[in-house]
């Protein structure tokens, strides 16, 4: 029984000197979008429409040289997210998105400069970094286009 107290005595301490040393949390977030350019003109018109269920990753390294992988998909408007609450001391240093795949039939050719976005992560906690659009683009473009 003594060594039940002990150990008890010994978790509330730990506690107590976690929450007394001040370890400061930092969240981030990133968001971006991913389009279908119908088209395929590289501009975004009104017969553009988003992607939902597309498929990005989001590889990142952090202040204390960690490497975390993300994999998002998108809603049904075209958005994904990425966030994460951690230490200060790790926190994203640098980042790189990529898109993985749209599960389209129709739209699922990746278009010119959409390989992936590299960004240094210098945002306070709280506050988001926003990717540029990733776009893919049919194999052929409807004849309205031509």
């Amino acid at each position: 029984m003594e060594s039940k107290n002990n150990n008890l005595v010994l978790g509330f301490v730990s506690l107590a000197v976690f929450l007394i040393s001040g370890v400061k949390s930092w969240t981030g977030e990133i968001h971006g979008r991913v389009v279908c350019d119908v088209c395929a003109d590289s501009s975004i018109g009104p017969e553009d429409h988003v992607l939902e269920g597309a498929e990005v990753a989001i590889l990142c390294i952090t202040k204390s040289g960690e490497v975390v992988n993300y994999q998002a998909f998108t809603n049904t408007k075209g958005l994904y997210t990425v966030a994460e609450t951690m230490p200060e001391s790790d926190r994203w240093d640098a980042c790189l998105a990529r898109p993985i795949s749209s599960f389209h039939d129709h739209c699922n050719h990746l278009g010119n400069n959409s390989t992936g976005i590299k960004f240094a992560y210098n945002r306070p906690s709280g506050h988001f970094h926003t990717i540029r659009p990733f776009v893919y683009r049919p194999s052929t473009a409807p004849t309205y286009c031509i």
